[in-house]
């Protein structure tokens, strides 16, 4: 054996190092994150205004529950097109505008004091209509973001970080947003809001990118994400073929599968729970429970947080459950009837009268919402990869058509009773609905093949 054979046998026996994966795909969950907290603070920022709104313009709690509702008919009826317009232009795009609009919106609902209350009642609705609707991209891009950019074994706890946002946006911008209409007036809420999401709109444009478009991804992470079932190219402009208008027979089949309109039910039931957060729990504090809104703004912060650790161990915990051996389905079905069992616990709160022993519940209650939060982990596990926009988007709508719904039948509600046990009831009742359907109605969580996907 010659002498150059010999080195080249010492240099194949030497072991060459692995790369190290990059981490990109947690600072681009965290993006996902600050942005969706933004989101749900300028969801709230009518409910924190809400009492001094009603009463400068004169507005009853059916009103109020009608202009509650507004942001949600618009948010419901935008999803199918905008999860149609992120398959058509991309994610990244598609959600800068979405964030530059919806904070735009919020910030001129600051000077509808300069109307007449008639007028400034209509004007108010027709703004939070506007948010909805710019908003309504916002969680379909989100679910696409976790699908592209994470394997299977890290979704849950993907989805879960930009879900809980809800309630982090309630820990840290409720006593803020509380400070501003106290100190400042109900008009600052707006204004500052809607300022900072402009601000943050144009961070966005700096961090996000395609997985393979990413300028610090290395091969290994995208490996390690496409091997453990990341689909690279979903959140790419055009990943869906046809784009020519919303395929209508795409929907179709969606609607037909009995996996998906279970999921659908629950998630109703789910957001229920979000937007009576989102709505009338700070009212409730206020005008049941007989607190001040700045009370009322740091009282919601424990079970804000409650739901916030929830939210991220219901993902962590399914995750686990996954890595550890368990179905897709039993590893995301586990903590979301967990979560809805406690969730339902918040009716305990019609029989008591202390005030410490409210807020426990409420916090036991939202962390099982937060823990049994994960619709958009299961959303990316099962979308046709053709059509994951428009996929989450149905999904979207059945979820914020409790919006619409809840605010409103909990101000009939309170009209009709002149009190919020009856709202708390149909609350709860409504986990009780989500984790039957998960039990009964979903089966078996798996992907979605759709047939003819290119017609």
């Amino acid at each position: 054996m010659s002498l150059g054979s010999n080195i080249q046998s010492i240099k194949d026996s030497i072991p060459v190092p692995a790369v190290r994966k990059t981490n990109v795909r947690w600072m681009i969950v965290a993006m996902c994150f600050l942005v969706t907290t933004i989101n749900y603070a300028d969801r709230a920022t009518i409910s924190i205004a809400a009492s001094p709104l009603q009463s400068d313009l004169g507005i009853n709690a059916v009103t109020m529950g009608y202009i509650f509702s507004a942001f949600s008919w618009a948010y419901a009826l935008g999803q199918i097109p905008g999860g149609w317009i992120l398959d058509k232009f991309g994610t990244k795009k598609v959600l800068f505008w979405s964030l530059f609009l919806w904070s735009t919106f919020t910030l001129l609902q600051g000077f509808i004091g300069f109307f007449n209350a008639g007028t400034a009642i209509v004007m108010l609705f027709i703004l939070r209509f506007i948010v909805g609707l710019t908003e309504a991209p916002s969680f379909p891009g989100n679910s696409q973001v976790a699908a592209s950019w994470f394997p299977d074994n890290e979704r849950a706890t993907a989805s879960a970080i930009f879900s809980a946002s809800a309630f982090l946006a309630i820990i840290i911008f409720n006593p803020f947003m509380s400070w501003i209409t106290q100190s400042l007036g109900w008009e600052y809420v707006f204004i500052i809001m809607g300022a900072l999401g402009l601000i943050i709109s144009f961070v966005w444009l700096k961090v996000i990118h395609n997985p393979k478009d990413h300028p610090k991804v290395n091969q290994a992470e995208l490996h390690y994400i496409e091997q453990g079932g990341g689909i690279l190219e979903m959140m790419d402009k055009g990943a869906n073929k046809d784009t020519s208008g919303i395929n209508w027979s795409h929907i179709k089949q969606l609607l037909k599968s009995r996996m998906l309109v279970g999921v659908y039910i629950g998630q109703y039931c789910i957001s229920t729970l979000t937007y009576f957060f989102m709505t009338w729990f700070p009212v409730y504090l206020v005008q049941e429970r007989g607190m001040s809104i700045l009370e009322a703004g740091f009282v919601a912060t424990l079970p804000g947080l409650s739901g916030f650790l929830g939210g991220i161990l219901g993902g962590v915990y399914s995750d686990y459950l996954l890595k550890k051996g368990k179905s897709l389905t039993f590893a995301r079905k586990t903590p979301i009837i967990i979560g809805m069992i406690l969730s339902a616990s918040m009716i305990i709160c019609n029989y008591t009268d202390a005030e410490w022993l409210v807020v426990g519940i409420m916090a036991l209650a939202f962390f099982g919402k937060g823990f049994g939060q994960l619709g958009w982990a299961v959303m990316a596990d099962c979308s046709p990869k053709e059509i994951g926009g428009i996929s989450g988007g149905l999904f979207n709508t059945f979820g914020n058509i409790s919006g619409i719904t809840t605010p409103i039948i909990i101000g009939y509600i309170i009209a009709a009773t002149g009190s919020y046990n009856g709202a708390l009831v149909f609350v709860g009742i409504n986990a009780i609905v989500a984790m039957v359907s998960y039990l009964f109605i979903v089966g078996e969580i798996k992907r979605v093949e759709l047939s003819n996907p290119s017609i």
